[in-house]
Formats: C-alpha cells, sequence, structure tokens
C-alpha cells in the first residue's frame, strides 16, 4: 500500500514534516510535491484514500489504520483525489510522484520524449512545437518555435538553453511548485530544446529564495547524469540568482549569468543571436520547458486541440487573497476568469476585482469576469495573463492603495538604468501616497494617466513598461475610488487609515467603556472620540460588540 506525503514548501509550512516522520516509523513513506490543493495541507494519501488537513492528532490517527489497529481515520476528511483525470500537463506528475525518485518520472513516460526526438530532425521538433500552437508562458506569450528556430538558425560555436526560473512576482509560486514536485520534466524539456537549436549547455536560472526547488532540481540532474541522460555532450547547470525581480527580463537575467549587474540591454540584437558570452541563446520560463514533454509525447496537434484559435493548451494560476480555495490551478485556455475563480477556487464573497499579471499586470472587475483566459482577450481589458498570479479583491481592497502596493513594487525592483522607469514610476508613487494619505488633489488622475502613457512608451524594458499597468487599470474601472480618495477625503473600501474616521453611536452604546479601556492611546473620554489622539488603530471596533462604534 503506497502512502504519501506531500512535502512541497506549503506542505511543509503547514506542519506536513512532523506527519512524514510519523507515519514513517510505520512503513515507507513516499513524498510528492505539491497537487495545487495547497489550502488543504498537510496532505497524505493512503492507498486510494486522501486525508487533508492532516495535524499531529490525524497522523496518529493514521498511523494506527496502517498498523491495523483501526480501520479508518474517521475523524479526517477523505475526499477523491481527481487530479488524475484533470486536464493537466505541466502539472501532470505534481503530487503524485516523488520528485526525487527517476524511476517514478520513468514510470510515468519520463523521459521517453527523448526517445521520440531521436526519431526527428531539429527542424521536425521545432514544427511539432509550432503545430502546438506553445506560447511562452512566461509572461510574454512570445510563440516558442519561433524563438527556438531564431536560435537554430543563428551561427555559433556554443549555444545555450536556458530555464528562467526566477520567478518575482507577489503571489506567484507555479515554477517552484514545478520545481519541487516535478524537476525531470523540466530536464527533459531543456533537453529538448537543446537537440532542437544545437545547443551543447544548459542554466536554470532560479532565485536563491527557493532552497528545496534547487535542492530537488540538483537531485533530479545527478539522477539525470547516472542514467546517461546528461553526459559530456549536453548538461545543465544551476545558477541561483539574488532575488532581483528585473532579472526576470532576459538580457537582465543574461547580464546577471555574466556576473554583472541585472540590467536590460537594447534589443536587437536578441539573444537567439547574440546571448550569453555573445553566443546564440534561447530562454524558456519553467512552465513552458514542462510542457515539451507531453507535447513531443502526444504530438503538437493534440496539444493544440486545447484552448483557444490563438492561445493553445493549459495555463497555471496561482490563487491567492480573498478566495476560498488558495493554491495552483491548470485550466484549458479559453475558460472564463469566472470559472478559474468559482469553479476551481471556491469563490470569493463580494468579489470585487482580480489583479492578473502580478505587478506589470492590471485589474479586471466584476464586470469583466466572464473574459476567456486568452493572450488577446485579457489584454483588451489592459490585464495580462503574465506568469499566471492571481491576486483576488472583496469588497475590502481599496483600489487605489492596491495600486500604491504594486507600484511601490516595481520601483524598489526598477534597476534604474531608463530615466521613464527609475524617475517616472517613483513620481507616480509618489501622487498616490499622497492620495492614501488624504492629501489628493484636483488634477492628480490626470497626471497618473499622462505619466503612466509616456513610461510605457519611454521604457526600455517590460518592467517599466508595464508597470503602470495597476494604476491605469483602477483608474479605468474604478476612478470613482480615486474621486472618493482626493475629493471627498473618505476611502469607500474602510482601508486607508489617514482618510478613516471613528465615531462612538450612542444610540446602540450600552456604555460598558470597553472601548475605552481597550483604546492604547486614551483618545476615548466620556464616549467621544479625540480625533486629534485617535491613532486609527481599529481596536475600539473590534472591541465593541455592539455595534456602537462607527468608522467612515
Amino acid at each position: 500500500m503506497r502512502v504519501t506525503v506531500g512535502m512541497g514548501s506549503c506542505g511543509i509550512a503547514a506542519g506536513a514534516d512532523e506527519i512524514y516522520q510519523t507515519l514513517s516509523k510505520v512503513a515507507p513513506v513516499q513524498i510528492t510535491g505539491c497537487n495545487g490543493d495547497c489550502y488543504r495541507e498537510p496532505i497524505v494519501t493512503v492507498g486510494d484514500k486522501t486525508y487533508v488537513n492532516v495535524n499531529k492528532k490525524g497522523a496518529d490517527e493514521i498511523a494506527k489504520m496502517m498498523r491495523g489497529e483501526n480501520n479508518s481515520a474517521k475523524d479526517y476528511a477523505v475526499y477523491t483525489d481527481d487530479s488524475e483525470t484533470k486536464n493537466r500537463i505541466a502539472l501532470c506528475n505534481c503530487g503524485i510522484i516523488n520528485p526525487e525518485s527517476i524511476d517514478e518520472y520513468i514510470s510515468r513516460n519520463g523521459y521517453k520524449a527523448i526517445e521520440k526526438f531521436a526519431e526527428l530532425t531539429p527542424v521536425q521538433v521545432i514544427e511539432e512545437i509550432k503545430a502546438s500552437g506553445l506560447r511562452g508562458r512566461g509572461g510574454a506569450g512570445f510563440p516558442t518555435w519561433f524563438k527556438w528556430n531564431a536560435a537554430r538558425e543563428s551561427v555559433g560555436d556554443n549555444k545555450y538553453i536556458i530555464c528562467n526560473a526566477d520567478e518575482g512576482d507577489p503571489g506567484a509560486f507555479m515554477d517552484r511548485a514545478i520545481l519541487e514536485g516535478d524537476p525531470h520534466a523540466v530536464i527533459e524539456g531543456m533537453m529538448v530544446a537543446a537537440y532542437a537549436i544545437g545547443a551543447n549547455a544548459g542554466i536554470v536560472y532560479v532565485r536563491a529564495e527557493y532552497p528545496l526547488a534547487i535542492t530537488r532540481l540538483e537531485t533530479a540532474l545527478n539522477q539525470a547524469r547516472e542514467r546517461g541522460f546528461l553526459n559530456s555532450n549536453f548538461d545543465i547547470k544551476i545558477k541561483a540568482g539574488a532575488g532581483a525581480f528585473v532579472c526576470g527580463e532576459e538580457t537582465a537575467l543574461i547580464a546577471s549569468l555574466e556576473g554583472e549587474r541585472g540590467m536590460p540591454r537594447l534589443k536587437p540584437p536578441f539573444p537567439a543571436q547574440k546571448g550569453l558570452w555573445d553566443s546564440p541563446s534561447n530562454i524558456n520560463n519553467v512552465e513552458t520547458l514542462a510542457n515539451i514533454p507531453w507535447i513531443i509525447n502526444n504530438g503538437g496537434a493534440a496539444f493544440a486541440r486545447i484552448g483557444t484559435e490563438k492561445s493553445k493548451g493549459t495555463k497555471v494560476f496561482a490563487l491567492t487573497g480573498k478566495i476560498a480555495k488558495g493554491g495552483l490551478v491548470e485550466v484549458e485556455m479559453g475558460k472564463t476568469v469566472r470559472d478559474v475563480i468559482y469553479d476551481y477556487g471556491g469563490g470569493c464573497d463580494g468579489f470585487k476585482a482580480v489583479q492578473l499579471g502580478g505587478p506589470s499586470g492590471g485589474c479586471i472587475p466584476n464586470e469583466l469576469i466572464d473574459t476567456e483566459i486568452d493572450y488577446e482577450a485579457l489584454a483588451k481589458t489592459g490585464a495580462i495573463i503574465g506568469s499566471g498570479g492571481m491576486v483576488v479583491m472583496d469588497g475590502s481592497s481599496c483600489m487605489v492603495d492596491m495600486a500604491r502596493y504594486f507600484l511601490d513594487f516595481t520601483c524598489k525592483e526598477s534597476c534604474g538604468k531608463c530615466t521613464h522607469c527609475r524617475i517616472g514610476n517613483k513620481r507616480m508613487l509618489e501622487i498616490l501616497e499622497r492620495i492614501c494619505d488624504g492629501n489628493g488633489k484636483s488634477g492628480d488622475i490626470e497626471l497618473l494617466l499622462e505619466l503612466g502613457e509616456e513610461i510605457k512608451s519611454g521604457s526600455l524594458c517590460a518592467l517599466g513598461q508595464t508597470a503602470p499597468n495597476p494604476v491605469l487599470t483602477t483608474i479605468k474601472y474604478f476612478r470613482d475610488e480615486y474621486e472618493a480618495h482626493i475629493n471627498a477625503k473618505k476611502c469607500p473600501a474602510l482601508s486607508c487609515k489617514p482618510l478613516l474616521t471613528y465615531s462612538i453611536d450612542l444610540n446602540n452604546c450600552k456604555k460598558c467603556n470597553l472601548c475605552a479601556k481597550k483604546c492604547p492611546t486614551d483618545a476615548i473620554i466620556d464616549l467621544v472620540i479625540d480625533g486629534e489622539k485617535c491613532t486609527k488603530c481599529g481596536i475600539c471596533f473590534n472591541a465593541c460588540k455592539f455595534g456602537a462604534v462607527n468608522v467612515v
């Protein structure tokens, strides 16, 4: 009877390591990566039964069952894991196989694509990728085959295939989950790409903040070498990045690999012509490469039958924020935002908007929730698919403050090379901070719009070109919130502290004085809140059991 414990970062953070140690004392236990149900971690499977949200007591009950001391751990949730029947491609092995076992990967058609491409010429491999319609999953959505073909046609003594695992979007963890749960798929995808373009070396550029992903990737690389899949003709090395968001941009990534400061450069020449060490180089992200073995094994036409006319296959999304079921989902292109949030994510009470595409993306409001998951369809809304981060927001989310948060992130992560990004985004952030502090003034909205368009058109790389998106889309769809902040000095979401006013409704007050006793600044005297002393901390509001403390 096979026993597994989900040991991705999410599972370990939820206490899976202790569960693993408990069950390992009874019988051999295999680890798996994250199956996407992060909200259910720790997850344990025993034979055909799956136990979720397992705590120490639950582990003890499961251990007793494994020893035959009871028939089932009946007090713990059991659900039928349908991940096998889901239309998964990039995540097809995650949560199922032991990521540290090459044999388990091979048992699920692992490294079969290597056997298949040996029967094909490099041009035929690229034609198969072209037939699939696969587009880059790192954000740009550029046709994968085109990049491969450009690198193949370039002349050079050395060529490189580089995996971009520098996942930096707040709330995004798709690449991390794949590397932790199925590293061999990425290795195999890189081997196919290397054959197609004629590369003799591979590099995985991964965030140093992903120690578990690095460890499992190192284990997988060593196993692939021992089995002869990697050798002196083609090998893969790992480069741990220092966490600079801008290094997700391919030319900045290359600069970092060369030991330089991660800063983008003008294109052309493109990396396919002049990349790492001035040699032809191809860069794909983790999810893109994880799709490659499936495409080679099943055929490009099979992949192309999934999705829409221009957006083929599936896409992995990370669901975070005000959503019932946080975690990873892999959905067919063509599904709607509503499908992802409600059918896969369990919904959101009082759904207001979703930030799609990370700090470079935009907001999709409730009225556009039926927009298709399609590169072109989402671009029309002002958002982007990006790498796949979805931050779900409800009525308690202030859209002005949300735009400020993401712009603050991109300002800090800007490399500073071009003036539009370095200075322009800083000026936009200063305006947003003024608005959130209650010091907004007439003309601020128009100035934000003007600056945003100038920054988009004048910035060198995609970071600067997309940084204004959260501001521009929130103004487009939630202009009334900006106007309320500026004109009425109020935050409709009751989120921006400087704009809040607390008062006590004497009609509901029971005169228990609990609010005054809890107030850290003694701002409540004779059931009246002194606005000068009040720090807007909200302790009085939370302390009152009778709804007598109001906030507007």
